[in-house]
């Protein structure tokens, strides 16, 4: 059998077969020195892991928690390849029953790393079956119904449960106590760290950006560096369709296209707020009532727009519902003439 080799770039990013169905994995840091922020985690992590090396035992339970896009699978990748060790991925909602999880941990080696996202979509029967697991390194598994079930115990091979979720209030204290590693938030990045991350990703796309493009992208990045390699992507692909450098007049006309603002809000952040301002005056407003009013789930609205819109200042909870700063309505009226 022959293999073809496909010529690729120096400077573009190497995927499986030469295009950019990859690319996400491609930008996705695989050193320690190219995973930029979350110093104070990665220090913990560094004590943690060398600590667990020096003594050649498997590291301790991890469990990441903070919103989407800031980096929390990447570390789980990075401790496995700090550790030498295979990394094993699945997620909440894809461990439907007790046996699921069973032959996920039974097909664990010894010093394997389990990386379960989204973990607070665990079922409670599910999780109690993690609880000895993660405790003991035993798997507890009742055959049988009434009267003639049985218990089975299986001992695992040592292995590293590295959990991650949006929603960490939604995990059970008994579950986030197993956490013996440690419990790490991760934190919104600054522009200055998204500009450094953009700059690598840039590199590794083999994209020439000119003074400022980058910038003008952290902006508006919502200090996610997943939105922020979107948003270089989106970029390139205008200057190249429009035979434009990459520069940051076309950064802007490129993101004016997607409906990106200066302040990194989409059309359904400013159609949220719009509505609270024409329709109910401003708020306060009951969550319900806003999401029947923009056709949109609560869960959206809570989960995707709000924290954002909440950290900006441009929206508030309040005891009675959401309602509008000063703020959001500055920031509308200056968007009547030009989105950008």
């Amino acid at each position: 059998m022959t293999t073809k080799a496909v010529k690729k770039e120096p400077s573009s990013a190497v995927t499986p077969d030469g295009n950019d169905v990859y690319l996400d994995q491609a930008l996705r840091p695989s050193v320690w020195d190219d995973y930029i922020g979350q110093e104070n985690i990665k220090e913990n992590l560094s004590i943690l892991l060398t600590a667990a090396k020096e003594r050649k035992h498997s590291p301790e339970h991890l469990l990441f928690y903070g919103p989407p896009g800031l980096g929390k699978t990447t570390l789980a990748h990075l401790i496995a390849k700090e550790m030498n060790a295979q990394i094993k991925m699945t997620s909440g909602p894809a461990i439907e029953k007790i046996g699921d999880l069973a032959s996920v941990l039974t097909n664990l080696e010894s010093g394997d790393i389990l990386f379960i996202d989204e973990i607070h979509r665990l079922g409670k029967q599910i999780e109690e079956i993690l609880y000895p697991a993660m405790e003991s390194g035993r798997l507890d598994i009742i055959i049988g119904k009434g009267p003639s079930a049985r218990t089975v115990q299986l001992e695992l091979p040592p292995f590293t449960l590295i959990a991650a979720t949006t929603r960490v209030s939604m995990l059970s204290s008994p579950l986030r106590s197993r956490f013996s590693g440690g419990t790490f938030r991760l934190e919104y990045y600054t522009e200055n760290e998204i500009e450094r991350i953009l700059k690598r990703s840039a590199k590794i796309l083999g994209v020439e950006a000119q003074e400022g493009s980058l910038k003008e992208l952290a902006i508006r990045s919502r200090f996610t560096p997943r939105t922020a390699n979107y948003l270089l992507k989106r970029a390139r692909d205008f200057a190249q369709v429009k035979k434009h450098p990459l520069s940051k007049e076309s950064v802007m006309e490129a993101l004016k296209l997607l409906g990106v603002d200066k302040l990194g809000l989409h059309p359904s952040d400013r159609s949220l707020l719009t509505v609270l301002i024409e329709k109910f005056g401003g708020g306060p407003v009951g969550l319900n009532t806003l999401g029947a009013a923009l056709s949109e789930e609560e869960a959206t609205i809570e989960d995707v727009h709000e924290p954002y819109l909440i950290q900006l200042g441009l929206l508030e909870r309040t005891p009675r519902g959401r309602r509008v700063t000063p703020k959001a309505y500055e920031h509308l009226s200056g968007l009547k003439q030009t989105l950008i």
